[in-house]
């Protein structure tokens, strides 16, 4: 299978640059095909220019500025996020991205009266995410779990009918011993080990 991991933490010694690394090498070892987008280490631009606003709703020119992202998007299988939870959601980098390359007419379709908004990714049958968190499970889930909302579930309308989700979260992370840590990248890799 293609997999497209997305990738954003700014730290190369995070326990996320640890994640992303045993993810991909399990899923390679597991015979999938790897594709890697690491946000912070292409220097992607997240904000999204005034010309390129002016210009977003225009098909084909709206995907200029990101081509190869939306390219890369087209080709997969699978799209796996691995990014750190900040304020309940995704840090401002993923969120860029999301700005700027889920672009209308190409990757979805503007809804229309009466109708949902419609996806141009049908090759995507896998969606995940891998995050860690520094709230309780509790509270994240009373602040209505936002940045997992936006990758799971406002994403998947854009992917196959019947994509597959999962999340992996490890809650409380400022405050992780180190077993914990190492069993939340066994649970990791028995997850990705198990995508078909």
């Amino acid at each position: 299978m293609r997999i497209l991991v997305v990738y954003c933490h700014p730290c190369g010694e995070s326990f996320n640059a640890a994640i992303r690394d045993l993810a991909i090498k399990t899923l390679q070892e597991n015979g999938h095909e790897v594709t890697l987008i690491d946000l912070y280490a292409e220097g992607f631009d997240p904000v999204m220019s005034g010309e390129e606003r002016r210009g977003y709703h225009t098909p084909v020119e709206n995907e200029v500025p990101v081509k190869p992202h939306i390219d890369r998007l087209r080709e997969t299988e699978a799209l796996i996020f691995i990014y750190p939870t900040w304020w309940y959601g995704p840090p401002a980098m993923l969120k860029g991205w999301l700005d700027r390359v889920l672009v209308p007419h190409g990757i979805f379709q503007m809804p229309e009266p009466g109708k949902p908004i419609r996806g141009n990714l049908p090759n995507i049958r896998i969606l995940g995410a891998i995050s860690t968190l520094g709230s309780p499970n509790w509270w994240w889930w009373f602040m209505g779990m936002p940045g997992r909302r936006i990758l799971l579930s406002g994403l998947r309308h854009l992917c196959a009918l019947r994509t597959k989700t999962f999340w992996l979260g490890l809650h409380r992370m400022d405050s992780t011993t180190h077993d914990q840590r190492a069993r939340f990248l066994d649970k990791v890799a028995a997850k990705l080990r198990r995508l078909a």
